[in-house]
């Protein structure tokens, strides 16, 4: 038996038979495209009981005609062991059955047409009952050759007589398409030309497309810009005549009509204020310059108008009102009319600026001056009953002056100003009485305030009470105001907030009052004391002798610490008894008081604070008082202060003085001490004080210390606390003392005429400072307690003690100093063992 595998080919429209060893066709096969391939080397059983051997050799189809089937001469038949490379394959290709046998077989190419659908093989053969799987023989398969050839012949002739039939169709198809290739070889010339068109050497033809695009294009601008032209020049034609007709409506009266299309015209024209950044046409310029002067006009004419409507008189104090008015050719133009027009055009606040300006001089004004007048209106009416002519009549009352003159009289009188105002000038309008209320109200208010109210405002806390009548009839008197709309909003409301704030008027005019009593009695206060004065005085006639309210001692203060605290008392007082409002103004008058003195005494003193004498050591003396007494403010008026100020004290303010005080006495010790070491500055350090002329300068210098030591005691003792005194007296002496010792310490080489000679000096120094020291020793032991020993005059100044052993020190041998190194004694006087080897 023969293995054999079959090869599958692509779908393609084939159906192969294969003739390798023979298989026998079934009847059901179909030679169509989408017959699977037919292998006839798997025979059935029966076949091969036919062909038992493998060797055998092929049937031959001699009987197949030669131009349907060839056989060619093929190798020797496969065997078991040398089976066949490839199979017979019969496939379709354009419309044709092909039988192609695979290399080294025997094969048959069958050709036919497959016009039509595919053929059913069991239609060829004689017997139509063959069975599905029954094999075909090779008669039937002869047959079936034949009859394929048969049909091949007659589908041949079919489509013969089909072309003959259709041959007209055929005909004309073969001339369009001859037709279609004249066209395409006509384009292929026109193509070529136009290539040849573009690429020639004269200017190409894009070049002459774009200047004609271009002048067309161009063509096109200039025809639209000359139409735009043409319809500006319509515009402004039109504008031109509306601008005519607003001339002949003034001619003919109509204002208010001509105030409208002016105002139509600003918007077509563009008016505005600033046109200096706008490129406009200059006709369009030129046509504004025209509206503006329209404008102009009608806005001189309509200002005229109502000059010549609201007549102020003078002479016999009245104002009249015309209600219609004649001017040139334009008659009979009533002034409601007039004022319609200056609303269209935006300039009525103009017109009435003028009206309410002259109002409020010769009519509000004298309303709430010095003099009270009284207001009348009279009307004359035409035979129509129209009112033709309203006059607001001003007559003085004399006699009346404005402290005795009462609200509702004044109120009285400038209700009937307003009324006339309202029914004869706005003629009830609310916008325009409205508009004529803001230009006027705030002045007139701010006059009733300044003439009236303010001078009625109490000058007693107790009076507060009496002002409620006030209150009331302002309050009545500007709702009237609300009423015609003179005012409209609660902010307009400025008597009512003035009157509902009566207490802080007052409170601020008593603050304004305190603050101008202290700084009068500040500027003209001399700080002189007599000459007589001495610390035990009760009293001098510019100041006191006070005692400190926190210490026994007492002190000189000037006039004007005491008359400032005096009238700082009485303004605590009147707060311990005003309302929180009122209290509140008057405890910051008093703090500014307080504060008054270190803003005027240091600037207006300053060239006293810059030396040493009396006028700064009572200005410290002022600050040290002030300080004392007011902490003591909080303990004797707090308690009776309003619930809502208990919290305030001026505690900071004490602080404040105190700090002021001692700045203003260290400044004065510096001045002290920098003129000292002045003085000893021109002793030159001591050396060689064995020459006469230098002895005489130390001498001299020595002088100008006790010179300059005794003024200031002159200076301080009377006026500084005991205490103060002794410590600042210490401070100057300590600086002395310690400058002369270190200066004498630092001298390199002393000869021993000169040891007598600057132990005299200090000899000399220590006499001068008898006196000082025994007031110092003194004023010790008064500052001490009883039952506390008083420091030695050495514990006040250290350096006195040393001064006074460097001057036993100058006579005493080197053994003798140096003993008393050892035994501890110079170390206790301050010395130190480098200034004591120095020395040596």
């Amino acid at each position: 038996m023969f293995t054999h595998s079959t090869v599958q080919y692509p779908p393609v429209a084939t159906a192969p038979i294969l003739f390798g060893n023979p298989k026998l066709l079934k009847p059901s096969d179909r030679l169509s495209p989408s017959s699977p391939p037919i292998d006839f080397l798997r025979s059935p059983p029966r076949l091969r009981q036919s062909y038992p051997s493998p060797a055998s050799p092929p049937p031959s189809f001699t009987d197949v005609p030669e131009s349907v089937v060839s056989f060619a001469a093929a190798s020797p038949p496969p065997s078991i062991e040398n089976p066949p490379s490839s199979s017979l394959t019969l496939y379709q290709n354009h419309r044709r059955i092909l039988a192609a046998p695979p290399s080294g077989t025997n094969c048959v190419r069958i050709e036919m047409d497959v016009l039509f659908n595919s053929i059913d093989v069991r239609d060829l053969l004689s017997s139509h009952d063959l069975d599905d799987s029954s094999p075909l023989a090779a008669p039937d398969l002869r047959l079936l050759i034949d009859r394929l050839q048969v049909r091949s012949i007659d589908i041949k002739s079919k489509v013969h007589n089909y072309i003959l039939s259709h041959n007209n169709e055929f005909s004309d198809l073969f001339s369009r398409c001859s037709d279609v290739v004249v066209n395409s070889e006509q384009l292929y010339d026109q193509v070529s030309n136009l290539v040849n068109l573009l690429s020639s050497d004269q200017k190409p033809i894009d070049v002459k497309t774009k200047e004609t695009v271009e002048e067309i294009r161009s063509k096109r601008v200039q025809l639209k810009e000359k139409k735009d032209v043409l319809d500006l020049v319509k515009v402004v034609v039109n504008l031109s005549k509306v601008l005519s007709v607003v001339e002949d409506n003034l001619k003919a009266g109509e204002i208010v009509r001509a105030a409208e299309v002016l105002t139509e015209l600003k918007v077509a024209l563009r008016v505005t204020e600033d046109r200096s950044e706008e490129s406009e046409p200059v006709v369009y310029g030129l046509l504004q310059q025209k509206w503006t002067k329209c404008f102009e006009e009608i806005q001189h004419l309509l200002v005229k108008f109502i000059g010549n409507a609201v007549i102020f008189d003078q002479q016999s104090n009245a104002v009249y009102v015309k209600n219609t008015m004649h001017i040139n050719d334009i008659q009979g133009i009533e002034l409601s009319t007039v004022f319609k027009a200056m609303q269209v055009i935006g300039v009525l606040d103009y017109g009435l600026a003028k009206v309410a300006d002259l109002m409020t001089r010769y009519v509000i004004t004298p309303a709430v001056g010095s003099i009270s007048h009284s207001f009348s209106v009279e009307e004359q009416r035409s035979d129509s009953g129209d009112v033709t002519e309203a006059v607001l009549r001003i007559t003085p009352l004399s006699g009346t002056q404005v402290e005795n003159m009462d609200a509702e009289t004044i109120y009285s009188g400038i209700n009937v100003v307003i009324k006339f105002i309202y029914n004869y000038i706005c003629f009830q309008n609310s916008s325009w009485m409205q508009l004529f209320g803001r230009l006027t109200w705030p002045h007139m208010s701010e006059l009733i305030i300044t003439n009236f109210l303010s001078k009625n405002v109490p000058d007693d806390a107790s009076k507060l009470s009496d002002f409620q009548t006030i209150r009331q009839l302002t309050s009545e008197f500007e709702t009237s105001l609300k009423e015609v709309m003179f005012i409209s909003s609660s902010k307009d409301e400025r008597l009512t907030n003035f009157t509902d704030n009566v207490e802080v008027h007052f409170a601020t005019r008593k603050k304004t009052e305190i603050l101008a009593t202290a700084r009068d009695l500040l500027l003209h206060s001399d700080f002189k004391l007599p000459k007589d004065y001495s610390r035990i005085s009760e009293g001098i006639k510019n100041g006191g002798n006070v005692e400190l309210l926190f210490s026994s001692e007492r002190c000189a203060i000037s006039e004007a610490a005491s008359q400032l605290l005096e009238l700082v008392h009485q303004t605590l007082q009147d707060v311990c008894l005003s309302s929180p409002t009122v209290a509140l103004e008057f405890c910051r008058a008093a703090r500014d008081a307080l504060l008054l003195y270190e803003a005027v005494i240091p600037v207006k003193l300053e060239r006293q604070l810059d030396g040493i004498n009396q006028v700064a050591v009572l200005i410290h003396n002022d600050c040290l008082f002030l300080s004392q007494e007011i902490l003591g403010l909080k303990f004797e008026y707090q308690s009776y202060f309003p619930t809502s100020m208990k919290g305030a004290v001026f505690i900071d303010l004490g602080i404040r003085y105190k700090l002021m005080a001692e700045e203003i006495l260290q400044r004065q010790i510096q001045l002290v001490k920098h003129n000292l070491m002045e003085a000893i500055d021109g002793a030159d350090g001591f050396q060689n004080t064995h020459q006469p002329k230098r002895y005489e300068s130390a001498s001299i210098s020595i002088d100008q210390v006790a010179f300059i030591l005794e003024k200031v005691h002159i200076i301080w003792e009377p006026l500084l606390l005991p205490f103060t005194y002794k410590r600042s007296m210490c401070t100057v002496l300590e600086a002395v003392c310690s400058r002369m010792t270190k200066d004498i310490l630092l001298l390199d080489d002393i000869a021993a005429e000169e040891t007598l000679q600057i132990q005299r000096l200090i000899h000399m120094l220590l006499e001068n400072f008898s006196s000082l020291l025994e007031s110092l020793v003194d004023k010790n032991k008064a500052t001490k307690p009883q039952k506390v020993s008083s420091s030695s005059i050495d514990d006040l100044i250290p350096s006195l003690t040393r001064l006074r052993l460097l001057a036993d020190m100058l006579d005493m041998p080197l053994k003798s100093i140096t003993a008393s190194w050892e035994s501890g004694e110079l170390l206790k006087c301050g010395y130190t063992a480098s200034e004591v080897l120095l020395f040596l």
